[in-house]
């Protein structure tokens, strides 16, 4: 069961909404302010969130921001504003897909699917040795816990969940440093990758796991 949070302050369109994607694999709960969708992911993790802009208790831009500060998940956006500068400031901020009022319920089902099937999938991760528990935020290397920060962990988890296929750097900066920054120091990934494998790799000079793949980007390997 995939759990899906719906931040709408319109009670009779959020309900449309969660009803609509209500099925055996989806379960969407509604919220209708900012401090109901904080409590409830404080409480609960879930696959994807569709996000109303225009809240009650504050924007939800902001909301958006405050998630990519920890937090991959995909979100939707939902608004009455279609100018070009809103779209792009939507996806910039993090978003993963925006959607303009009115909208078709059947477009919306269609692009969550869509969502769910790009999204990191991995929770539990065993191999070789190690243990990565991205929910409960615990990693561990031949049973000793090792300390990972925010950054580290959207990098192992996106190398992880993709593992044997390489990511080029573009898309890591672009998936990892979604806060909203204008500006993304260059080695900003190579310095994060540098610190994961201090961390995990017994010789962190000659990776095993942790590997970089010339002129593309960073893998996983599979061994």
């Amino acid at each position: 069961m995939k759990h899906l949070l719906v931040v709408e302050d319109d009670l009779a369109l959020g309900e449309g909404i969660r009803l609509a994607l209500q099925s055996s694999e989806l379960s969407p709960v509604l919220c209708q302010s900012l401090a109901s969708a904080r409590a409830l992911l404080a409480g609960r993790p879930c696959q994807l969130i569709i996000l109303d802009v225009n809240l009650p208790d504050g924007s939800g831009l902001d909301f958006l921001r405050e998630i990519r500060r920890s937090s991959t998940v995909p979100v939707i956006l939902l608004t009455a504003n279609d100018l070009e500068t809103d779209i792009v400031t939507g996806l910039e901020s993090g978003a993963d897909d925006y959607i303009t009022k009115p909208f078709s319920l059947a477009v919306l089902r269609a692009r969550v699917n869509a969502q769910l099937r790009k999204a990191v999938p991995t929770v539990r991760y065993e191999q070789a040795g190690f243990v990565f528990d991205f929910d409960r935020m615990e990693f561990r290397k031949n049973g000793v816990l090792v300390d990972l920060s925010k950054t580290e962990q959207k990098l192992l988890r996106l190398l992880v969940a993709n593992r044997g296929a390489a990511l080029t750097r573009a898309e890591l900066v672009d998936r990892i440093w979604t806060d909203g920054a204008a500006y993304v120091d260059e080695n900003a990934l190579s310095v994060t990758m540098k610190r994961l494998r201090d961390k995990l790799e017994d010789a962190p000079a000659h990776p095993r796991f942790l590997k970089t793949i010339y002129g593309v980007g960073y893998t996983w390997a599979v061994k």
